[in-house]
């Protein structure tokens, strides 16, 4: 089993980090979307991140989805088993994805576009967006101790911190570190377990 993408995306490091934790193998490839196209091209024609090529040779994409596949061959899950601390869970997960959506809207806007065509009141609104959807979160997560449902981090608890992360790194003006603390303590207690230090950020 091959994961195809830079751990700069956070959603192929959600999916790393998530396979680790689930037990299975697989052999990370960092081919970019962006230098590295034509090989990735070759891999996935729709050349979208993450890309995961199963056993049998199946290629599949959409992080949500090849979790979910992930969970099935694992035979476990990274949800809690309560109703309503899954619905709870998949709100935390929604807002966290939100997070990397907008951050991802803005890197690309600032990266990719010209600046002379830029549209101020887009970019905004993203921003306005990016916010309210950390504010959220930190509201979700402030109760974590360290994780957000127990003793071991679940999908919740690995989305918020890569989105966090991620965000951290590539649009800093964004936020403001020190009015999120619980999104901090999460990330810091993340970052330091063995997944995410074995699938870096860079």
């Amino acid at each position: 089993m091959k994961l195809i993408g830079m751990l700069d995306s956070p959603y192929v490091r959600r999916v790393a980090i998530s396979l680790r934790l689930l037990g299975l193998d697989f052999e990370h490839q960092a081919i970019s979307v962006f230098s590295t196209y034509d090989a990735f091209a070759a891999i996935n024609p729709v050349v979208k991140a993450p890309t995961l090529v199963t056993d049998e040779g199946v290629v599949l994409m959409d992080s949500g989805l090849i979790l979910e596949h992930a969970e099935r061959m694992a035979g476990l899950t990274l949800s809690p088993a309560d109703l309503a601390a899954h619905a709870r869970s998949q709100r935390i997960i929604g807002l966290a994805l939100a997070a990397c959506e907008k951050s991802v809207q803005i890197v690309y806007e600032q990266l990719l576009r010209p600046e002379e065509k830029r549209h101020q009141p887009w970019l905004d609104r993203v921003r306005g967006q990016l916010v309210q959807a950390y504010h959220l979160l930190e509201k979700e997560v402030s109760l974590a101790r360290p994780w957000c449902f127990g003793d071991q981090p679940l999908q919740a608890d690995i989305t918020s911190a890569v989105a966090w992360r991620f965000t951290r790194e590539m649009v800093p003006e964004t936020l403001d570190p020190q009015a999120l603390p619980a999104l901090n303590r999460l990330s810091q207690w993340a970052e330091a377990s063995e997944p995410f230090v074995e699938f870096p950020f860079h």
